[in-house]
Formats: structure tokens, sequence, C-alpha cells
């Protein structure tokens, strides 16, 4: 688990990528949003920086330090555009707080930490430990969109209780990893659960 670890969570995330837009890909490409350009810009912006991580945890998994450097500064500029076409999404389509559902409210919520912990990332990109901790929780934190079209791949009824599941289950590893790799839990996961549960509170109860 220590050495596979981010390999594995890596793939995982883009597998469940290319299911949750399996329609946009294959099955309903003449769908209307495979014709608007900050959606076609986004996804393949998002495929880029999964697959950029992905390339990454290879990377380190064969001890190519250079090549996950070299390619962390290609993921960071990534990173960053996918919360600026994130974020334009959000305010093309806006039309107030009270309108949205919970699970809407979350996914804004947390894409902020993916903005934040991406940046804390880079700032301790020499400082492994602190390093890999907060790129795992920026990217799994948000990822409700693809929980959320994965359930309807799947005709998930209860899909409360899948997005309980799913993200837990990625929570629960990495809990895991962090006793296998230090013997304690590290307070920057602690700090991201917190947050997880701290934005899910505000969007349930505002």
């Amino acid at each position: 688990m220590k050495k596979y670890y981010f390999t594995v969570v890596s793939s995982l995330l883009l597998i469940l990528s290319f299911i949750a837009f399996s329609d946009n890909l294959i099955t309903d490409i003449g769908q209307e949003s495979n014709s608007d350009p900050k959606f076609i810009i986004h996804g393949l912006l998002m495929f880029a920086w999964f697959g950029t991580f992905l390339a990454q945890s290879y990377f380190i998994l064969r001890k190519k330090i250079n090549a996950h450097m070299k390619w962390g500064r290609v993921g960071f500029i990534l990173a960053i555009a996918v919360f600026v076409s994130t974020l334009y999404i959000f305010i093309a389509i806006f039309k107030g707080w009270e309108a949205m559902e919970p699970f809407v409210k979350a996914n804004r919520l947390l894409m902020l930490s993916f903005a934040t912990f991406i940046l804390l990332a880079y700032l301790h990109r020499k400082n492994a430990t602190k390093h890999k901790r907060f790129v795992f929780w920026a990217i799994v934190l948000p990822i409700e969109p693809i929980i959320g079209r994965v359930s309807e791949v799947f005709l998930v009824d209860n899909w409360e209780l899948f997005y309980v599941l799913v993200w837990h289950t990625f929570f629960a590893s990495f809990f895991i990893y962090d006793w296998q790799t230090l013997r304690r839990i590290h307070p920057i996961s602690w700090a991201g659960l917190a947050w997880f549960y701290t934005a899910w509170a505000i969007s349930l109860y505002t």
C-alpha cells in the first residue's frame, strides 16, 4: 500500500472520470454540452489534470524524481486552468445560492479547497510528507460531479448513500495510508476531513 497507493488512487479517479462522462465521450456525443465551448474546455482540462496526476504517481513509483518535478509544474498550471474554467462555469450558470441543491452548494465550497490545497501543495513541494497530503485532499474533495454521474451510469437508487460510501472509502484508505507510513494520522488529513464535514454542514443548513 505504501508503494502503490497514489498510483492506485490516481488510476481509479481517472477510470471513474471516464465512466462518469462516458455519455459525452461515447454514448451520447450529440448532446448539447458537447457543443458548448466552456464545457468542452473544462472537460479536457479535467482529464489532462487527472492524467498528469497519474503520470506523476508513476514517476515517483519508478523513482524518476526529476520527471515528477517537471510534470508537477505542468500539473500546477493545469490545476489553475481547471479552477478558472470551473469558476467560469459556476458564474455562467449561477442563479442564486438559495436555488442550489445542497450537493451543488457543497461542490462549490469544495472547489475552494481544491485551489487552496493545490497552492499549499506547490508551496510545500520540497516537503514530501505535506506535499502528497495536500495533493490528495485537493483532488478527492471536489469529486461530487464524478460520483453523481457514476451513480447515474450504474442506476444507483440511493445516491446519497453512494456519495457517502465512495467519499469515505477514499478517506478511510488515506487514513490507513497515513497510519502505515507515519504511525499516526497527519494533521493535514484531519484538516481535510474537517473541511469536508464543514462544507456539507454549510450546504445543508444554509
